[in-house]
């Protein structure tokens, strides 16, 4: 089903309408990455036109459109397996991934509709402050061709980069009750930081880090830095900033 237990099925208020639209996101952008070759399977071009689906629970599916007309919500892109065995499949999952963003926009707009100005403003803000789907699906292509290519890269870290236990240590001379009063203060302040990767929301069992160009955060684990490698970068650059400055 498309609902999740705390998501409505008619969103009304910006906060809803927003985790109605990450649901679907994360959803997504689990279909073409960790779960591409699925997905690749089930875009079968000799089917009719597919449709890939995101919904509010982080589940998706690949489908037929609907049959009532007009929709109950705007329709993804029809017709996404026709195009599979034509291209490469990196410029095809790109080419989804970009038809994915803008029918998320759409569902999250259609929802948003009768928001005020200020209201609108403050859900496109939350929506902007996330990768977009393209941008997770090149970013990790490119990261993965990097590694291969250069084992060691150009990784770096910042200097208040999260360090054990998914805290923040700003100096190696800070005294013990220093960092005590500090990891109190960061854990207020970064309880609502999602990982830009995952999306999961922080955890001070978790070790993080903070990407110095953007200042977005992400999951060790998400971009693959442990708290031992973090230790000997300087300035630490994500995978989205490095890929931006390959274009």
């Amino acid at each position: 089903m498309e609902t999740a237990a705390s998501i409505p099925s008619n969103p009304r208020t910006v906060e809803e309408v927003f985790r109605d639209f990450r649901g679907r996101r994360t959803a997504i952008v689990r279909a073409l990455t960790t779960e591409v070759d699925l997905f690749f399977a089930l875009c079968d071009p000799d089917k009719e036109n597919l449709c890939l689906y995101g919904y509010a629970s982080q589940s998706w599916e690949v489908n037929l459109p609907a049959e009532e007309v007009p929709p109950e919500l705007p329709e993804p892109a029809l017709g996404i397996n026709f195009a599979r065995d034509g291209m490469q499949r990196k410029d095809w999952l790109s080419l989804v991934a970009v038809h994915s963003d803008a029918w998320l926009l759409a569902v999250a707009f259609y929802h948003g509709a009768r928001f005020n100005r200020n209201e609108r403003k403050r859900l496109f803000s939350m929506i902007n402050d996330l990768p977009t789907v393209f941008e997770v699906v090149t970013e990790r292509k490119q990261a993965k061709e990097k590694t291969n290519s250069d084992n060691s890269g150009s990784k770096s870290k910042p200097s208040g980069k999260r360090m054990r236990d998914g805290q923040i240590k700003n100096s190696k001379s800070t005294s013990v009750k220093e960092e005590e009063e500090t990891y109190e203060d960061d854990d207020e302040e970064h309880s609502d930081t999602i990982c830009g990767i995952c999306e999961e929301t922080y955890s001070t069992d978790e070790f993080w880090i903070g990407c110095d160009s953007c200042e977005r955060w992400y999951h060790g684990k998400c971009v693959k830095i442990s708290a031992t490698k973090a230790q000997s970068i300087k300035q630490y650059k994500c995978p989205l900033c490095t890929s931006k400055k390959v274009r």
